[in-house]
């Protein structure tokens, strides 16, 4: 599975660096890393797995609700990501996710990354075991040709 997704590093290390708001998303579980670097004094910084959606325009909507105090966001990056999530770490994106906090001091964000990246570890084990017993999948072909 990880060698099937070709993509540009230096883009991707460029656009976590200055994006406001990135969304990353995983295919094979279904889920996204949501991070939007803005806050106030009413609101932090927000890094938050959520469920995957079908566009770009759902998920600017998803973070509207989720977040009201801000302005509209009018640039949103969008990685899909259907390597699996220990790639992230390994080719050093995760790294520079977390940097970014750690560089504004805020270490209870650096936390919440730490937290986030064991929740997605935990989650794809979880679909990949389901994909082992069947469960939500249907056999195409069966080994018997029935």
């Amino acid at each position: 599975m990880d060698n099937d997704f070709v993509f540009d590093l230096d883009e991707i290390m460029s656009s976590i660096n200055t994006a406001e708001v990135m969304s990353i998303f995983f295919p094979t579980f279904r889920k996204s890393v949501v991070i939007d670097t803005r806050s106030n004094v009413d609101a932090r910084p927000m890094v938050k797995i959520m469920p995957m959606v079908a566009s770009p325009q759902e998920r600017l909507r998803s973070i509207r609700r989720l977040r009201p105090g801000f302005p509209r966001v009018h640039n949103l990056t969008v990685v899909p990501w259907p390597r699996y999530v220990d790639s992230l770490v390994n080719l050093g994106l995760w790294e520079r996710i977390v940097r970014r906090f750690q560089d504004s001091g805020d270490t209870e964000m650096v936390r919440q990354c730490e937290n986030v990246l064991s929740d997605l570890i935990r989650m794809e084990k979880e679909e990949m075991a389901a994909v082992i017993r069947g469960e939500n999948y249907q056999t195409i072909w069966s080994a018997r040709g029935e």
